[in-house]
């Protein structure tokens, strides 16, 4: 899975970012200045690096030279500084592009992925899952005996937000809010019956992968490989 780090010190810019990059199936790592961004750097791979300007401990012209010495994976800087030396100077220091704050959160998508594509970084549209497939562009489940099948949308949608990030922890507000949305008016029982229904439609496969309830926390999912 394509793995992309965002660097800003305004926790809304990193979750508004994060919201839109998940949802085209890429995992979001959040920093809050380049002195964090720098040390998971060091220890971790990731794919691309999102990051601002003006951010405390490490600024993001530091840090962007840190990385572009370091090696050559893409950097997108996202900023309130529109002047042209600010764009001369990122772009001397390092970045692939240049977005001004306030931004369309789509707009960054679309460079993201060009940027992605320039460095021959893919994005898949499959997510395997034991013995099937979830296809992100058809909506389908897809099995190795060549069937396929389509389930109702949010199940899909629930299944393929967890299988996308497994082991990882998600509160049922947060499904709500990335599944049914923020106007949604139910209440948290409906992921609660969602997955209820996941666990009976792919019971014959729960040797292989398994939703787990973590008792007032939440869900996650587990795969179990040979």
């Amino acid at each position: 899975m394509t793995t992309v780090m965002v660097v800003d010190d305004e926790s809304h810019i990193r979750e508004l970012v994060k919201l839109y990059l998940e949802d085209e199936g890429m995992q979001v790592v959040e920093k809050a200045n380049g002195e964090e961004a720098w040390a998971y750097c060091q220890s971790y791979p990731v794919d691309l690096v999102v990051l601002d300007v003006m951010m405390p401990r490490m600024d993001g012209w530091e840090l962007c030279r840190r990385l572009r010495e370091s090696g050559d994976k893409p950097i997108l800087m996202m900023t309130a500084k529109g002047e042209p030396f600010d764009r001369i100077k990122g772009f001397q220091l390092g970045t692939d592009d240049y977005l001004v704050k306030p931004f369309e959160p789509m707009e960054l998508v679309l460079r993201v992925k060009a940027l992605l594509k320039r460095y021959l970084i893919s994005i898949s549209e499959l997510v395997m899952l034991g013995g099937i497939t979830l296809d992100k562009t058809s909506y389908l489940v897809r099995y190795k005996d060549g069937r396929s099948e389509s389930i109702p949308l949010k199940e899909f949608e629930l299944l393929l937000m967890l299988a996308s990030h497994p082991g990882i922890l998600f509160t049922r507000n947060r499904l709500i809010e990335q599944i049914w949305g923020y106007e949604y008016d139910g209440d948290e029982r409906t992921v609660d019956t969602h997955v209820k229904r996941l666990r009976d439609r792919f019971e014959a496969y729960e040797n292989e992968f398994r939703i787990v309830t973590l008792r007032g926390l939440g869900y996650r999912l587990e795969v179990y490989r040979d």
